[in-house]
C-alpha cells in the first residue's frame, strides 16, 4: 500500500482497519474506532480510496460471505456474519452484487481470488481475516455496470411479478403479430417478452463460451427465474471479463449461426442492453393490462434503493 499512498504514518491503513472492524456497523462507529468526524472520514477514504467507506465495507462484507460460503457455512451464518439484519436483505444484496443468490454458491474451493467484485482501487477481502491490495485492477466503467447490473435486476422483479399471473394470463397473446427481432420468434404475451429475455443471454453465453446451442426448455415463472439466476451470474461475469482483457474491440466468431457470422463484442453487449430495455418495458406494458402494479423501471430510482441497501 505504501507504494499507492504517502509513505510515512499509515492513516489510511488506519481507516482502512475502521472501516472493517467487526463492531463497526455504521459510518459513526467507522469514524468513532478511526478518531475522526463522520465528514472528514468519509471524505478521506473517497478521496483516496476511491470509495465511500459504507460501499466498501459492504462490499468486502459481501466478498467475505462468498468466500464462507463456497466453503460451507450457511445462508443463515453469512448473512449475519456480514452485519445484515435479516436473510432477506442479505440475499438481495449477494444476488444484486454477483448476478445470482447466495443458496447457489457450492461447497466446493475455488481459485484465490474468485470471490472478489469490482473494485475502484483494488481492495478486497483475503482470507482469513485480511485485505488484500490488487495493484492491477482496474474497475469496469460505472455505466457498464450499471447497465448491465441494472438490466439483470429488473429482469428479476419483472419475473416475480409474473408470477401473480394466472398461467391463461401469462401466455395470452395481447399483442397479434408482435415481432420484436425477427428470429428470435414473436413477442405476442407475457411469457414470450420474458422468455426472450432469458434466452438472448443463454444464446450469446453459449456463442461465446463456445458450446451448444441452448436446449429447449420449460418457459413457466419459476423454470424461468431458476433460468434467469443462472444466465444472470454468467452474463456479469462475461461481461466484466470483456472488460478486464480490454477485449471490447474483439471479434467473436459464432458458430452457433448457419452460416457462421463474426460479431464485435462490443456490439454483442449493446445489442443484448438495446434489445433487453425495449422488452422490459413491454414486459410492463403488458403486466399492467393484465392488472398487475408495476413501477416505471427508471434505473435512478434502482440506484437509490441499490445504495439505501
Amino acid at each position: 500500500m505504501s507504494e499507492q499512498w504517502p509513505a510515512g504514518r499509515d492513516r489510511l491503513r488506519e481507516l482502512l482497519d475502521a472501516v472493517l472492524a467487526e463492531e463497526h456497523h455504521s459510518l459513526d462507529d467507522m469514524a468513532g474506532g478511526a478518531h475522526s468526524s463522520p465528514y472528514h472520514f468519509s471524505r478521506r477514504l473517497s478521496r483516496d480510496a476511491g470509495e465511500p467507506p459504507v460501499a466498501m465495507r459492504r462490499r468486502v462484507m459481501l466478498e467475505r460471505a462468498a468466500w464462507q460460503l463456497r466453503r460451507g457455512t450457511t445462508v443463515t451464518d453469512a448473512a449475519f456474519a456480514a452485519g445484515y439484519e435479516s436473510v432477506e436483505g442479505f440475499s438481495r444484496a449477494f444476488a444484486r452484487a454477483y448476478g445470482h443468490p447466495p443458496s447457489t454458491v457450492r461447497n466446493a474451493e475455488h481459485p484465490a481470488g474468485s470471490h472478489w467484485l469490482p473494485a475502484p482501487n483494488g481492495i478486497h477481502f483475503h482470507p482469513p481475516t485480511s485485505l488484500w491490495v490488487h495493484a492491477q485492477e482496474q474497475s469496469m466503467n460505472p455505466l457498464t455496470e450499471q447497465l448491465v447490473a441494472h438490466d439483470l435486476d429488473d429482469t428479476r422483479a419483472l419475473l416475480d411479478l409474473a408470477k401473480q399471473l394466472s398461467d391463461d394470463d401469462y401466455r395470452r397473446r395481447l399483442l397479434p403479430d408482435n415481432d420484436v427481432l425477427g428470429f428470435d420468434g414473436l413477442d405476442e404475451s407475457v411469457a414470450d417478452v420474458l422468455t426472450h429475455l432469458v434466452f438472448t443471454k443463454e444464446v450469446w453465453l453459449a456463442a461465446i463460451d463456445g458450446t451448444d446451442f441452448p436446449p429447449d426448455r420449460a418457459n413457466d415463472v419459476g423454470t424461468l427465474i431458476e433460468r434467469h439466476d443462472d444466465a444472470a451470474a454468467r452474463w456479469l461475469a462475461a461481461v466484466r471479463d470483456i472488460d478486464r482483457r480490454g477485449a471490447w474491440d474483439d471479434r467473436l466468431i459464432d458458430a452457433l449461426c448457419d452460416p457462421p457470422e463474426s460479431f464485435v463484442l462490443s456490439s454483442v453487449v449493446a445489442h443484448v442492453l438495446t434489445f433487453s430495455i425495449h422488452r422490459r418495458q413491454l414486459a410492463r406494458q403488458l403486466l399492467r393490462t393484465l392488472g398487475v402494479e408495476v413501477d416505471v423501471g427508471d434505473p435512478i430510482n434502482w440506484l437509490r434503493e441499490r445504495a439505501d441497501q
